[in-house]
């Protein structure tokens, strides 16, 4: 009973972190049609920019100061860089993206070095929660699965039953019809890009504690969000939440079992691989999106 609870609790608070990086993927996909390569840069650049800020203030203020400081550097490089290359197609775009990618893993280097660097759990949150009689469950993973899925919840708030949402989804389905009603669809869609990146920057704040924060992190995590999208249906946010669980649950439960620990990283590339042959469009596809 307790191993079992606490594979649980580690397999949402993995999926829910690959969602919370998927999502702003998805976003900015769904809503912009932008394959964004640099989108794991961000995520490895708000667990690098919350443990200078954790060292200067404390762990709360990167919290909340940290998604920000990533939005606006997601909003700058959309608008210096990004939007100069749209007209040049989506390869463009996709070459532009990973180019800054690999900026970002040199900056990175430049200023914390090669290695990993000591970002902490905060002492408040480090402690046990009893769960059925079981206190091995971390307070600070029920914490970070939490705000996951406030986040979850608001995001689809927004789409569903906001005027911003509806402008949204026209925006990206009817572009010229909407600039003709006076919206300015650029800046919709710079907004779009810098929550996208914020939301990775989240990821970073709340997992780069839990897992090391290295150069490296960008490239494991981008991979398995880039698998995360295409197995929930390009531009599906709910798709993607599903396929997070279904990767978390079952890569945590091969890592927790000896047999098959060696093999637990496939297990992302392995289920979309199977997804693909089953639901080439995705677990909900085109008409996820189109929710």
């Amino acid at each position: 009973m307790d191993f079992a609870l606490i594979t649980l609790v580690n397999a949402l608070s993995y999926g829910l972190v690959v969602f919370l990086i998927s999502s702003g993927l998805t976003l900015v996909y769904g809503l912009m049609g932008v394959m964004n390569f640099s989108h794991s840069g961000f995520y490895m650049a708000g667990a690098y920019l919350a443990f200078s800020v954790s060292q200067w203030l404390d762990f709360f203020a990167a919290l909340l100061l940290v998604p920000v400081l990533v939005g606006i550097l997601g909003w700058l490089f959309e608008r210096t860089v990004l939007q100069s290359v749209y007209k040049a197609g989506h390869k463009a775009e996709m070459l532009v993206t990973f180019g800054f990618s690999l900026v970002m893993v040199e900056v990175v280097q430049l200023i914390w070095g090669s290695g990993p660097v000591p970002y902490r759990i905060p002492p408040m949150l480090d402690t046990a929660l009893f769960v059925f009689g079981v206190h091995q469950i971390s307070a600070y993973r029920v914490v970070s699965m939490g705000i996951t899925l406030a986040v979850l919840l608001a995001l689809l708030l927004v789409l569903s039953r906001t005027s911003l949402g509806l402008m949204l989804k026209a925006a990206a389905t009817h572009p010229v019809a909407l600039a003709a009603l006076g919206h300015n669809v650029p800046l919709l869609f710079r907004w779009v890009f810098a929550v996208g990146c914020a939301l990775a920057g989240l990821a970073g704040v709340l997992m780069g504690n839990v897992y090391v924060t290295e150069p490296g992190m960008a490239l494991h995590m981008g991979a398995t969000s880039f698998a995360v999208v295409v197995m929930g249906g390009l531009g599906s946010l709910l798709g993607a939440f599903y396929a997070s669980l279904a990767v978390g649950l079952l890569q945590t439960i091969a890592a927790s079992w000896e047999p098959t620990s060696a093999y637990a990283a496939l297990i992302p590339y392995g289920l979309l691989m199977a997804v693909m042959l089953l639901r080439p469009r995705g677990i909900l596809g085109i008409d996820g999106a189109a929710r």
